[in-house]
């Protein structure tokens, strides 16, 4: 009985509605995690694909946290329509469901209750044990979509081994397993257990109101009864908001049908939007997208459509789905028309009973309808154009949101390809700096002695009485003049690709911190400091990708200190051992205020910066995004006394270690 290979869990309906919700919301790190972490079958598939081959020999994954950092919100949107898909396909009876109900919620508990303890007990890694309350019951969800009682139970007789082997085959280490091996072990067995062991079989025991896991508590971790007690009715508290949020009702009967009816209708939208967006040709430029997946959109709605693209200060008709269209082109100023207040203000806007402009009346013509919805597309902060539907003024909330879902997926889309080329954009630029700092450096060299023979000439020429051969020196020194100025005006080098995959990062860095020295930190109160370990810094990485990385990081630390100044400093270490493997590591630190709250949540995401309306905040979704790539480590620490990031490149010549 293999238990590894069946991972296909159910969920409770609620919890994956919500999961969809936050994804098509683009809801921050945070709030997903929230939401993810509460069901023991999520969990599984995000800790199973964290911790797969896909990411190399890489430490374990021990939070949904750290889930989310490695996998990006592009795959984890896409494991959550996939894991929504296959739980449609679940057919649990009522009593199943009822099952599945206090399974969660006794899952919950034993996590929340495990957290609290480590916690409570000093034990450094909280999140980790959580992590494993949520899992340490999985034979029984196993058994509860097993065809016949008889394989179920056997699930659930296994489940401390099952759990225990699931945790193994991630990477998670002997005491994990050990915590999900012993979990049912005896209080007085457990005295001088390792300090995980102990938090998780407590946990268990109190998530189910045992007795003799109150006594326990005192036993092992020296908490008074009154204490036990106290952490018991906050984790139901707890729980209970949890469920009030969700929709779960927990003390009265389950009844999973609204909810499983309401995910099979918001999957089957999340399919026919995607089915509709892959009919168009989405590989040409922006512009050219939207002017066909017009057409994707009267097929999903029924509805015609008009697409006007944002030229400058105005709004052309680019094409429709109610045949051949004039040549319209109207001011994109806010003017009163549904088409104008949409553009401006990047919110849907329809007509319903508001008095139609004249542009509305043109715009009603051309649909040939009794009403009009103008919907903006937004990219980051830019609005590249605005679909016009034509409508009874009666439409359904169904086909609102299958409209709302199309224009987020296109978006997206959208908004990828403008990350794409800005890096493009942004590496070509940097390499082109690398270039000419370079060539500046080769130009030096060799005007240094030409300097030196045009002065010896110089003298040379002064202590000659003859005047021809003053003319043949005069000659000499014209010809270095020449020679001189034809170097200063060279201004390009071979600077393409050597399609090397390993970079000295030391030898990029030093190259890079001349340009950035230059041009970044002319400003007298702003410093630039760069220590370098004096270790090899060979890592498995291009020398584009390491520029862009620090251009982006540089920049941002520079803008942070634009008012007041400060320091940003720039250091390699190396070697660092982390995860059995060898790395170099390099930090970006600055001296100014720290990132706040709001852009720290969704630090790695596109569209929130600290930089003004003027900047879409792509530049740390880039970085981390290279750092993926690359199959390194990102992590910022950020305060009142500055912000540093922290990144770790896979060393070139590591030797994996075999043993732990």
């Amino acid at each position: 009985m293999n238990a590894i290979s069946d991972l296909q869990l159910p969920s409770l309906p609620e919890v994956t509605l919500r999961a969809l919700e936050i994804c098509n919301k683009d809801g921050n790190y945070r709030e997903i995690s929230e939401v993810i972490a509460s069901d023991t079958a999520l969990v599984v598939r995000i800790l199973a694909l964290a911790n797969s081959a896909l990411y190399g020999p890489t430490p374990g994954i021990r939070s949904i946290d750290q889930a989310l950092m490695r996998l990006g919100t592009r795959r984890f949107k896409t494991l959550i329509l996939t894991a929504a898909l296959r739980q449609i396909l679940f057919e649990l009876g009522g009593g199943a469901w009822q099952q599945l109900r206090d399974f969660w919620r006794h899952a919950l508990t034993t996590a929340l209750t495990a957290r609290a303890l480590a916690t409570l007990t000093r034990y450094p890694e909280a999140d980790e044990a959580f992590m494993l309350g949520m899992l340490h019951n999985v034979g029984e969800l196993i058994d509860v979509k097993s065809p016949d009682t008889e394989t179920g139970q056997q699930y659930t007789n296994r489940q401390p081994d099952i759990a225990a082997e699931l945790v193994t085959s991630w990477g998670l280490g002997p005491l994990a397993a050990d915590a999900m091996r012993y979990q049912q072990a005896l209080p007085s067995e457990l005295l001088d257990a390792g300090h995980l062991v102990k938090v998780i079989a407590l946990s268990t025991r109190l998530a189910l109101s045992d007795s003799a896991g109150i006594a326990a508590a005192g036993t092992m971790f020296g908490l008074s009864e009154e204490l036990t007690h106290e952490i018991n009715r906050r984790i139901s508290h707890d729980v209970s908001a949890m469920a009030d949020s969700l929709g779960i009702p927990l003390i009265n009967s389950y009844d999973a049908e609204p909810a499983s009816k309401q995910l099979r209708q918001t999957v089957l939208r999340h399919a026919i939007a995607q089915q509709a967006l892959g009919f168009a040709d989405l590989t040409g430029k922006s512009g050219a997208i939207l002017a066909e997946t017009v057409n994707s959109l009267t097929l999903i709605t029924g509805l015609p459509a008009l697409y006007f693209a944002s030229n400058d200060d105005s709004l052309e008709l680019l094409s429709g789905t109610t045949g051949p269209h004039p040549n319209l082109v109207v001011s994109a100023q806010a003017g009163g028309s549904v088409i104008t207040e949409a553009f401006t203000s990047r919110i849907p806007v329809s007509l319903k009973d508001k008095a139609p402009t004249v542009l509305d009346r043109q715009l009603l013509s051309l649909l040939r309808t009794q009403s009009l919805t103008a919907i903006p597309i937004v990219t980051g902060d830019k609005c590249p154009g605005v679909f016009v539907l034509g409508t009874d003024g009666r439409t359904s909330d169904s086909t609102t949101d299958l409209i709302d879902l199309f224009i987020r997926q296109l978006s997206a889309v959208l908004q990828e390809k403008t990350s794409a080329y800005e890096a493009e954009k942004e590496s070509k630029g940097i390499n082109h700096e690398i270039a000419i700092e370079k060539l500046r450096e080769q130009v030096h060299e060799i005007s240094n002695p030409l300097t030196i023979i045009r002065q010896y000439l110089h003298q040379l020429r002064n202590r000659l009485d003859d005047p021809s051969a003053r003319e043949d020196l005069d000659i000499v020194r014209d010809e270095l003049d020449r020679a001189a100025n034809l170097l200063l005006q060279m201004n390009n080098g071979n600077t393409g690709d050597t399609g090397e995959d390993t970079s000295d990062l030391n030898a990029e860095l030093r190259s890079l911190a001349r340009v950035l020295d230059h041009s970044l930190f002319g400003d007298s109160k702003l410093h630039f400091n760069v220590l370098m370990c004096s270790t090899s810094t060979r890592v498995i990485a291009g020398p584009p990708a390491i520029r862009q990385i620090l251009i982006n990081l540089i920049r941002n630390a520079v803008e942070s200190l634009r008012d007041a100044g400060g320091v940003v400093s720039l250091k390699t270490s190396a070697p660092i051992w982390q995860g059995r493997r060898n790395w170099v590591e390099m930090e970006i630190s600055d001296t100014g205020p720290g990132i706040p709250q709001e852009v720290r949540d969704a630090l790695f995401t596109p569209g929130k910066t600290t930089k003004g309306a003027g900047h879409s905040g792509l530049g740390l979704s880039i970085v981390k995004q290279l750092v993926d790539d690359m199959e390194g480590i990102i992590a910022c620490h950020t305060g009142q006394e500055g912000t540093t990031f922290r990144i770790l490149l896979p060393a070139a010549s590591q030797e994996t270690s075999k043993s732990e």
